[in-house]
C-alpha cells in the first residue's frame, strides 16, 4: 500500500511538475532541492510512474556510496509498501537486490560506470537521474559525461536529471546544453550557530592523522549539546578512526552512540536512519551523512570542520586520503541536519574568525585524484585522453600523463594510448587499474583464490588493529569476525569469480601477499638502507613505525603510506616483506642495467649500475666512461652548480658584463651571456675545452673570458666594435681613464667630482647616458646623477656647501661649467 501521507510531506512534491515539464520539453534538467526534500525518494518513483499516475519507465539513480544507495532504495520501497527488491531495487559491488520487476533501480555510480561501457546504449533505461552531484566525485564526472554522449549520438530519447542538493547548479546547467534548472524548497527550521572551539592549542591536520586533542574536545562538545540541547545528536567526524576513538570517550554517557560510514554494518546503519527508539541517540558520521542520508530525530550537529579528499603526489607515486578542513559549503549541509524537523542548533569545533578563511566548496576530486582508473575507462570509451568528453573541469595534464605511465606499466593501453583486450577486461573488474594488474598476474603466480584475498585486503584498507603487516592482516581477515571481514570475504568472492581458481604453484601466504603487493605497486618496492630505513623505487624514502616488525625486513612491498608535509619519508602503514627476486619480478620493467654517468656530490660519477628505478642493486667503477655521457654529466654540473665551476677574472667578468648590457640595449648581434642562454649554447663558447675535460677540476681551467669570446659577431664584423660600443674605460676632462661598470641597469662611472669640471652633457655609451657617481676628494659618494648639465645648475650648490670645509685643499670653484678639470689639490695645481 502506497503511504500516500509520507509522500504528501516531501516539499519537492511542488516541484514535480516544473521538472516533469522540463524533461518533456527538453529530456534533460538540474533539479536542486535540499537534503531531506524527497528528491532522491519521490522523483525517481514519479519519473517512473510509481506514484502520481504517469507511464511507467525504467529509472537508474546513481548515488556516490553504497550506503546510500542501499538506503534510498529501501525507502523507496517502503513508500509504495514493498521491500527491497521487487518494484525498486539496488545494485552496489558485489551486491545485487533487483529483478525482472524492478522498475527503479538504484546504483552506485561505478556499477553505473561499468554498465555503459558493456552498453552504452543502456537498454531498457528510460531515465537516469545522477544523484548529489554537487559533490564532484569522479565517477559521477564521468558518467555524465558519457551520458551526455549517449544522448547526443544514439539516445535522444534518454531523459537525464542532475540532482544536487545546492543552489549552485549553474555549472551543471551549462553542461547539460543550458538545462532548465528547477529549484526546490525545503522546510528549513532555524539553526543557532554555537561557535566552539578548542581552550588550547590543536595541531593542524597533516596525511590521516589528527591531533587527539581535537578529538578529545569533540568528545566533550557533544558531552556539552546533550546537556544543553534536546534531541538526537549528529557529530561529523573526518574517518573511521576518529569515529572510534571518539565513541570510546563517550562511554557512559546518557544516550545510544552509534557510528555511520561506509564500513558500517547493514543493521547498524538500518537501526540509524529508522529513527529513536525512545532513548537519545548519538550518531558519529562521516560525510556520508552530509546529503546522501537522512537520520532522524536530530535537533543538534556537532561538527569537527574537518572532511577527507583524496590526493596524489604523482612525483612520488603515493596517492591516499587525506584530512582537510571542510569548505565552507560543507559546512552549511552539515549545519542543516540540524533544522530538518524543528529548530536546532550547530556546535563549530573552531573559532568563528577562522571561518571566512575557509574554502567556498570542497575540490573536485578530478582535481586532486589519481586519474589512473578515469583515464582508463575514457580509453575504453574511446576518447583517451579525455580531450571529447563534456566535463565541468578538464583532467589536470600532468595527472593524466601519471595516469597513462601507469595503464602502459601495468598493459591497459598501448603506446599510443588506445586500450587494449587486456585494459578491457581490467576495467570490468571494478578495480583500480593497478589492483586489476596485481589480480590478473598473481592469479597465474599464486592461485586465483589467493590473489582474490590480498586484492580484496589492498582495496579496502583493513582496520588499524589488523597492524601495519600485510600478511598478518591477511590472517586477521581470514579468521576475524568483525565488519570488515565480512565485507572482505564478500569481495574475495566476487573477485575469485572473475579469474577462477585455476593456476598458481606452491607458495607460502607469506610470499602470495609480498608478490601481490609489489605487483600493485611496483613503484613502491623498497629497500632497507638502515636503522628501520627504506628507499622505495620512486626515489621516496619510506619507515615504518617504531616498534613495528616490519623495520627489520631486508626488503618491503609498500601499500599504504603518507607523507607528511615537510617530512623527508612517508610513513608505512601498510606493507608486506618480500625478497629481491619479488622485486625484480614485479617491478621489472623499472629495471635499468648499464653506464651511468653524471654529476653527483660534486663531480662526475661514472659506474656501472644496475637499479629497480631509486634502488642500486648492484655498482662498479667505470674506469673508461663515453666522452659524449662524461660531457652531459659535467654541463649537469654545470646547470645545478653554476658557471662559477669555470675560471673567471675580473675582466672576464666585466666583458661579460659589457656584452649582457650591449644585448639588453641593441639585441643581435650582441649575445644573450645569461646563464640559461650560456648553457644551452656550450658547444659553440665552451668547445673544445669542454669536450676533452673529465671532472670537475678540468672545468677550473677553462678561461671563460677566451670562450666568451667565440660568441663576439665575429663575423659580421661587429666584434671589432665591441671597445667603442662599450669601452672597459671612459676619458674623462681630467684625463684619467675611468672604469664603466656595466653590471647594473645602467652603467656606472664612479668619478671625482673635480676631474669632471667642465664637462656640460653625461657621457654616453652606446647611445646611453651612464650613471654619474659623483665622489668626494676622499672617494666617498658626494652626489648621483644621470643628468650632469642639471647637476651642476641645481644640486652642485649643496655639495659645495657641504664638503668644500671639509675638503679646503681642492678646488670649489662657484661655476665648475667654466673651470678646468682637474685630479690634484691646489697645491699642486700652483706648483703646476
Amino acid at each position: 500500500m502506497i503511504r500516500t501521507d509520507a509522500l504528501d510531506q516531501l516539499p519537492v512534491r511542488t516541484a514535480v511538475p516544473a521538472l516533469e515539464r522540463a524533461l518533456d520539453d527538453r529530456g534533460v534538467a538540474v533539479l536542486c532541492a535540499p537534503p531531506g526534500t524527497g528528491k532522491t525518494t519521490l522523483v525517481p518513483l514519479v519519473l517512473a510512474g510509481l506514484v502520481g499516475g504517469g507511464p511507467v519507465r525504467r529509472v537508474v539513480v546513481a548515488e556516490p556510496r553504497r550506503i546510500a544507495a542501499r538506503a534510498a532504495a529501501r525507502r523507496m520501497a517502503w513508500l509504495i509498501g514493498e521491500q527491497a527488491g521487487g518494484r525498486v531495487g539496488f545494485t552496489v559491488r558485489g551486491e545485487r537486490v533487483a529483478g525482472r520487476g524492478t522498475v527503479v533501480e538504484v546504483v552506485t555510480t561505478g556499477v553505473l560506470l561499468q554498465r555503459l561501457q558493456r552498453d552504452q546504449e543502456l537498454t531498457g533505461v528510460d531515465a537516469v537521474i545522477i544523484d548529489e552531484c554537487h559533490e564532484r566525485h569522479l565517477d559521477a564526472d564521468t558518467v555524465a559525461a558519457f551520458l551526455l554522449d549517449v544522448r547526443e549520438a544514439i539516445r535522444p530519447d534518454l531523459r537525464l536529471v542532475a540532482a544536487s542538493a545546492t543552489t549552485d547548479a549553474e555549472g551543471w546547467a551549462r553542461l547539460l546544453g543550458d538545462a532548465p534548472v528547477v529549484e526546490a524548497q525545503g522546510v528549513s527550521h532555524p539553526v543557532e550557530v554555537v561557535w566552539a572551539p578548542p581552550a588550547g592549542r590543536v595541531r593542524p591536520p597533516h596525511g590521516m592523522k589528527v591531533d587527539p586533542a581535537l578529538l578529545t574536545h569533540v568528545a566533550s562538545t557533544v558531552r556539552r549539546a546533550l546537556a544543553e540541547r534536546d534531541g538526537d545528536v549528529l557529530c561529523f567526524l573526518p574517518g573511521v578512526g576518529e569515529i572510534g576513538r571518539v565513541a570510546g570517550q563517550l562511554a557512559g554517557v546518557a544516550a545510544e552512540v552509534l557510528q555511520v560510514h561506509g564500513r558500517a554494518p547493514a543493521a547498524v546503519q538500518d537501526a540509524v536512519l529508522a529513527g529513536s527508539s525512545g532513548s537519545r541517540r548519538v550518531v558519529l558520521a562521516t560525510s556520508v551523512a552530509e546529503s546522501s542520508l537522512t537520520v532522524p530525530g536530530v535537533r543538534v550537529v556537532v561538527d569537527s570542520g574537518l572532511a577527507r579528499e583524496p590526493r596524489t603526489d604523482h612525483a612520488r607515486g603515493l596517492s591516499a586520503l587525506t584530512t582537510v578542513r571542510a569548505s565552507r559549503a560543507t559546512g552549511r549541509q552539515r549545519a542543516g541536519r540540524a533544522g530538518r524537523e524543528a529548530p536546532g542548533a550547530v556546535y563549530r569545533c573552531w573559532e568563528q574568525a577562522e571561518h571566512g578563511r575557509l574554502a567556498g566548496f570542497p575540490s573536485a576530486e578530478i582535481k586532486v585524484a589519481d586519474l589512473a582508473a578515469f583515464a582508463l575507462q575514457a580509453a575504453c570509451w574511446g576518447d583517451p585522453d579525455a580531450s571529447g568528453l563534456a566535463l565541468l573541469d578538464p583532467p589536470p595534464a600532468g595527472a593524466m600523463s601519471a595516469a597513462r605511465e601507469v595503464l602502459t606499466a601495468v598493459g591497459a593501453v598501448d603506446a599510443d594510448g588506445r586500450v587494449t583486450d587486456r585494459g578491457v577486461r581490467m576495467s570490468r573488474l571494478g578495480l583500480h587499474p593497478r589492483l586489476a594488474r596485481a589480480l590478473l598476474d598473481g592469479a597465474a603466480e599464486v592461485g586465483g583464490r589467493r590473489a582474490a584475498e590480498v586484492v580484496a585486503l589492498l582495496s579496502e584498507e583493513p582496520p588499524r588493529e589488523y597492524g601495519d603487516d600485510l600478511a598478518a592482516a591477511l590472517r586477521t581477515a581470514r579468521r576475524g569476525g568483525d565488519g570488515y571481514a565480512a565485507r572482505w570475504r564478500q569481495e574475495v568472492r566476487r573477485l575469485s569469480s572473475s579469474v577462477g581458481d585455476a593456476g598458481g604453484g606452491f607458495v607460502p601466504d607469506d610470499g602470495a601477499v609480498g608478490l601481490m603487493a609489489a605487483l600493485a605497486f611496483p613503484e613502491r618496492v623498497a629497500r632497507a638502507r638502515g636503522e628501520g630505513a627504506f628507499l622505495m623505487a620512486s626515489g621516496t624514502g619510506a619507515e615504518p613505525r617504531d616498534g613495528s616488525g616490519l623495520r627489520s625486513a631486508p626488503w618491503l612491498a609498500v601499500a599504504v603510506a603518507d607523507r607528511p608535509a615537510h617530512a623527508a619519508s612517508a610513513q608505512v602503514r601498510l606493507a608486506a616483506v618480500i625478497d629481491e627476486d619479488t622485486a625484480r619480478t614485479a617491478a621489472g620493467h623499472l629495471r635499468f642495467a648499464g653506464e651511468e654517468v653524471r654529476w653527483a656530490d660534486g663531480d662526475v660519477v661514472a659506474r656501472r649500475v644496475e637499479r629497480l628505478g631509486a634502488v642500486e642493486l648492484s655498482v662498479r667503477p667505470l674506469k673508461k666512461p663515453a666522452p659524449e655521457l662524461v660531457r652531459e654529466a659535467l654541463v649537469e654540473g654545470l646547470r645545478r652548480e653554476g658557471l662559477g665551476l669555470l675560471r673567471w677574472t675580473r675582466e672576464t667578468e666585466q666583458l661579460r658584463e659589457r656584452l649582457a648590457f650591449l644585448h639588453r640595449t641593441s639585441g643581435a648581434p650582441w649575445p644573450d651571456v645569461s646563464d640559461g642562454a650560456l648553457l644551452d649554447r656550450t658547444e659553440e663558447w665552451l668547445e673544445p675545452e669542454l669536450s676533452r675535460a673529465r671532472r670537475r677540476s678540468d672545468l677550473a681551467r677553462i678561461d671563460a673570458g677566451q670562450a666568451l669570446r667565440r660568441l663576439l659577431p665575429w663575423a659580421t664584423g661587429e666584434a671589432a666594435r665591441l671597445d667603442e660600443l662599450a669601452p672597459e674605460r671612459i676619458e674623462v676632462p681630467s684625463g684619467s681613464r675611468i672604469r664603466v661598470e656595466y653590471g647594473g641597469a645602467q652603467p656606472v662611472l664612479a668619478v671625482k667630482l673635480q676631474e669632471l669640471f667642465g664637462l656640460q652633457e653625461t657621457p654616453r655609451v652606446a647611445g646611453v647616458p651612464v650613471l654619474v657617481h659623483l665622489l668626494s676628494p676622499a672617494g666617498r659618494p658626494a652626489a648621483v646623477t644621470a643628468d650632469l648639465a642639471s647637476f651642476w645648475r641645481d644640486g652642485y650648490r649643496a655639495v659645495r656647501a657641504e664638503l668644500r670645509g671639509r675638503y679646503p685643499k681642492h678646488p670649489w670653484p662657484e661655476d665648475p661649467t667654466t673651470v678646468e678639470a682637474t685630479r690634484f689639490t691646489k697645491a699642486r695645481l700652483t706648483k703646476q
